[in-house]
């Protein structure tokens, strides 16, 4: 396993590799090796045997305390989004830009779809395709240029990690 400092890419790299799933964690020190390459790296190549490969970026969100998904925070950079489309384009037929948001949640009464346990802590793996994120995406902050998808759009758009597997 990479050496992952930030724990919702270390729990998402904990579920592929407890579920089999092959996969290729990008290492940013190798973006050297493109240093005119102006596009901020994703995470995880994710080979996927029943459809299309993924190409996986991570954003890892706090849901402690929060009763259910309706207060999920859905927000990312629009350079986030521009960047993956155009990692998407790179790669080609047969791959997919996904943002998978990983919220550390509190302990579920019954463990479902997506939940998973990583080092005594508790996690939902909810994915996004990019380009679906991309059409329903509102502005959240001109300041800080970011983006997110409004609750309920993002309720009927994102799946759990099996509905990607």
């Amino acid at each position: 396993m990479a050496d992952r400092t930030v724990h919702y890419e270390a729990a998402f790299e904990a579920y592929l590799r407890e579920h089999g799933v092959p996969y290729v964690a990008v290492d940013e020190a190798k973006k050297a090796l493109f240093s005119n390459a102006r596009l901020k790296s994703f995470d995880f190549v994710v080979y996927n045997m029943h459809g299309r490969n993924l190409l996986v970026d991570v954003k890892g969100r706090q849901a402690k305390g929060k009763a259910s998904s309706s207060s999920f925070q859905t927000w990312t950079t629009e350079q986030d989004v521009v960047d993956l489309l155009q990692w998407q384009a790179v790669f080609g037929d047969g791959f997919t830009a996904v943002l998978m948001f990983v919220y550390w949640i509190d302990p579920p009464v019954a463990p479902q779809p997506g939940m998973f346990m990583y080092r005594d802590r508790w996690y939902l793996l909810l994915g996004v395709e990019l380009s679906e994120y991309q059409e329903h995406m509102r502005r959240r902050s001109l300041k800080w240029e970011t983006v997110a998808v409004p609750q309920a759009d993002f309720r009927s758009l994102a799946r759990p990690i099996e509905g990607w597997l």
